[in-house]
């Protein structure tokens, strides 16, 4: 049973697991966006998603835990400036993983993670994107028929003869 055990140990070493997840999550901070297989982002999440909790607060103490994961002042600098600038207001959920399919060499599940507020593309279609109801009878609503309408009952006015 696997009680508790919530880590996937990707079949490495717990120190090349450490450099390796440090190194996705600094391409993934200069990038806002990498592909990489399903398992390896979903580890990268629970890695990545603390540090950008932690840079919320720009002390100085909170630097030195979040190089101490990263090991890059290039990455540090950007994910303090520039990354907490925009996710900011957001309680959580800084990232996104879209499936893309299997790899050809060994059918192995490849994903996509991406900083979520660094989509413009995505951003711009929820902004322009419109409600609109429809209906399982008949789609879109058809032009009806005009209705005739009853003749007036005002006999004050006659029609001229010429």
């Amino acid at each position: 049973m696997r009680h508790n055990k919530k880590i996937n140990h990707l079949g490495r070493t717990s120190s090349h697991r450490k450099a390796m997840l440090s190194n996705m999550a600094n391409s993934l901070i200069f990038h806002k966006r990498i592909s990489t297989t399903t398992a390896k982002a979903k580890a990268l999440k629970m890695f990545v998603e603390p540090l950008i909790t932690k840079a919320k607060n720009d002390t100085t103490h909170s630097r030195r835990v979040v190089f101490s994961s990263l090991k890059s002042k290039e990455a540090v600098s950007e994910l303090f400036r520039e990354v907490v600038v925009k996710v900011g207001e957001r309680p959580g959920g800084y990232t996104r993983i879209l499936k893309t399919g299997n790899r050809l060499g060994d059918d192995a599940e490849m994903c996509i993670i991406e900083l979520v507020d660094f989509n413009e593309n995505m951003l711009a279609a929820t902004e322009t994107k419109t409600k609109s109801r429809r209906s399982r009878r008949g789609g879109a609503k058809k032009a009806e028929a005009p209705v005739a309408e009853a003749p007036a009952a005002d006999t004050t006015e006659e029609p001229k003869a010429e």
